[in-house]
């Protein structure tokens, strides 16, 4: 279920708001389990089985967790573990393919090619969730003994598929207190309508451009002008794009009291790559 589909806009989240502000309001514990309700049917949309990948890493890291702050003494030998668990997981789901056809190409046919299917999100969640634990290893963070805080912390649909990727010391506190006012939910409004204009308006529609660039190289009638017009759509497709859902994302915290921080600041303004990654998908940077 994307952000900007007709399922999500006109049933999905007006449904939810309505049980978390009437339903739910009186109670931040049934509030936090209708998220997780919430965020694990988002995931399921597409394609359930999915869920079993993304339960999987939440009930292991909330272990790895659990394990750097009662065993202080090897710690570092079980964030390690934890580290190489979840990029081995992530390497599987979104590597494994490439890396047997490119050993096959240059070894000959040595290995049966795989066909995993790549979850959707998978990179936002696993490095989400590693940073968890990290954080507790760091001491930036208590533990967390409540498993569906955790799961509500690594599944959180506003940021689950496409960012910003949120640590878990910025919503810590607002998991057992937390309060919207109108302004907050309006603010939240108006950067969800912001980005969604960005992904739909802009995005989508410089994505023809762009599709129409990519076919005619394929077909070998591709123009020098119309090359460069392709290799600059594709550049502010990309860029609104993912600025637009992670605005949408940060509005959706801000509706349900939880806030987000800032993902892209102008990117394309910067004058060396050093500083092009201090202003483009600023939280995996971090």
């Amino acid at each position: 279920m994307l952000f900007s589909s007709l399922i999500f806009l006109f049933a999905f989240l007006p449904i939810v708001l309505f049980l978390y502000y009437t339903v739910f309001r009186k109670s931040i514990k049934l509030q936090n389990l209708l998220l997780l309700i919430a965020s694990i049917f988002f995931y399921a949309w597409g394609e359930p089985k999915f869920v079993f990948v993304m339960m999987a890493s939440i009930l292991m890291n909330y272990v790895w967790a659990l394990l750097v702050d009662r065993h202080k003494r090897y710690k570092k030998r079980i964030v390690a573990l934890a580290v190489v668990a979840n990029l081995g997981l992530l390497f599987i789901f979104k590597y494994l393919n490439f890396a047997v056809s490119n050993i096959d190409h240059f070894f000959g046919n040595i290995l049966p090619q795989t066909d995993i299917v790549l979850p959707i999100g998978i990179s936002f969640f696993t490095f989400q969730a590693m940073s968890y634990v990290i954080d507790v290893y760091r001491g930036d963070t208590k533990v967390q003994k409540n498993i569906l805080y955790v799961a509500l912390y690594i599944s959180f649909f506003p940021q689950l598929i496409a960012g910003p990727i949120v640590r878990y010391t910025d919503i810590e506190s607002k998991l057992d207190v937390r309060n919207v006012s109108f302004d907050d939910f309006s603010s939240g409004t108006k950067n969800f309508l912001i980005g969604l204009s960005k992904k739909v308006i802009i995005a989508n529609n410089l994505a023809m451009i762009t599709d129409a660039a990519f076919n005619s190289v394929e077909d070998g009638y591709l123009s020098v002008c119309f090359a460069w017009l392709g290799a600059i759509a594709y550049a502010l497709q990309i860029y609104f794009d993912f600025d637009g859902y992670s605005e949408m994302a940060i509005g959706l915290g801000k509706m349900f009291g939880f806030q987000f921080p800032e993902n892209f600041i102008y990117p394309y303004r910067a004058r060396s790559i050093h500083e092009f990654w201090k202003y483009n998908h600023i939280s995996l940077c971090t």
